[in-house]
This record gives structure tokens, sequence and C-alpha cells, in this order.
């Protein structure tokens, strides 16, 4: 009974293995700035991209984190990655600005307001991908030094596209930190904002796809531009 036992543990920490978190910032404890997530036991991904977890994929019954972290505009955010990210696929940051009369650690993030500050964007060659964020442990972003001073979600997503080539088999890691933004200028305001749910279709090309075999095609990115000062 124990060697059955044993055997079933491995498999099932095989299984988990391949996935993964984004439970804290550089210097940081787990979940202390970050939003602790639904998967922060299982590592499991989102693959509903209707679906309210595709935000910040909060846990339930968890409302914010008990910290905020203070960065400077054009200084840089750290995201720390458990154990580390093991697929393929498209790496994303955006951020929201938090309304006057909510804080960082109170605000949902819902409604149209979300802007993308980074996308990477892969390699091709013999018709498939090679993303430059796959075996990292640590995702370094810039945080636009031209971004008015408050508090703000930064919301990281990697999008693993695997198993992209039938609708709902991209997987989606998501975290949301809390942030308080210093010194930025307010010289300009983010455009193309997006809602979670509303920014992405399970269709768009950057999400339904195969990696594998797409003709040498330049990936389509799922949602708006990246935003610059």
């Amino acid at each position: 009974m124990k060697s059955i036992t044993a055997l079933a543990l491995l498999v099932s920490a095989a299984q988990a293995a391949p996935h993964y978190t984004f439970p804290h910032l550089d210097g940081t404890a787990d979940w202390s700035s970050v939003r602790q997530t639904a998967n922060f036991q299982s590592n499991g991904p989102v693959t509903d991209v209707s679906s309210e977890a595709i935000r910040c994929y909060e846990n339930a019954g968890v409302t914010g984190a008990p910290d905020t972290t203070t960065v400077a505009a054009g200084g840089s955010v750290t995201f720390v990655a458990a154990p580390s990210i093991y697929h393929p696929g498209a790496l994303s940051a955006y951020m929201a600005k938090v309304p006057s009369g909510s804080t960082a650690a109170t605000w949902d993030g819902s409604g149209s307001v979300w802007f993308k500050v980074f996308q990477d964007m892969p390699s091709v060659a013999d018709g498939q991908y090679t993303w430059p964020s796959n075996g990292k442990s640590e995702l370094a972003f810039t945080v636009p030094s031209c971004l008015a001073e408050g508090d703000y979600l930064f919301r990281i997503e990697h999008v693993a596209l695997h198993s992209a080539s039938s609708a709902g088999g991209a997987q989606f890691y998501i975290s949301c930190a809390q942030l308080h933004v210093t010194g930025g200028s307010g010289s300009k305001t983010p455009s193309g904002l997006v809602a979670f749910p509303g920014a992405y279709s399970a269709t768009d090309p950057g999400i339904l796809i195969n990696i594998y075999n797409n003709g040498g095609k330049a990936y389509q990115p799922a949602g708006p531009a990246v935003f610059s000062c």
C-alpha cells in the first residue's frame, strides 16, 4: 500500500511540475504584495478567457494582498516565477490606475482600465516559435516614466501555447501585484485600454495557434499594442 501511495504522489508531482505561479516580486515574500491566486497550491492555469479569473486569478475569498510595493516611475518591477516558466508562449504585462477613492489593496480592477506595458516576441525557425521568456524564473518590466503618481495594479501574464491548436487549449498563468508609483511625470495618458475579461477571444490568432507548424508566419499577440511614453 505504501508503495502504491508513493507512486501516486510521484505521478501527481510529475503532472504538476510543468505548471507555475508568479507568487512574489523580487525582495518580497510570497503573496505579500502580489494577490494570492487560485492556483497557489495546484499551479494550474486559466483556460477560459471569458471568465473573471482572466483578470487577476485571485483565490476565492481573498480581497487584495496585505502589502503594496513602492516603485519609482521609470524603475523596474521584477516578478519571480515558481519554479520557472516551463512552457513556450507569450509573456506580457499590463497596468491599471487605481481610481480615486480606492487603493491598490481594495480595488478589483474591473472595467476598461488596463494598458499593456510589455510584450515579448518569438523568433521563428523552421515554422516553430521560440520565446525569450521560456525557462526564466525572474521577469523584469519597466514602469513607464510618464505615468501619473498613485496606486496601480500590475498584471503579469504568460500564455502557454504548447496545446493551443484547439480552442481552450491555451493556458494562462497570471498574477497581479499592488504598486504605489512615485515620481511619475503624468505627461501622457495611457491608451489602448482594455477590460479583463473582454480583451481576448478564444479564437484570437495569438491564442488559437499551432506554434509547432504555423508556416513561419509572424506571431500576432493578443490584446492591444504596448503603451509607451
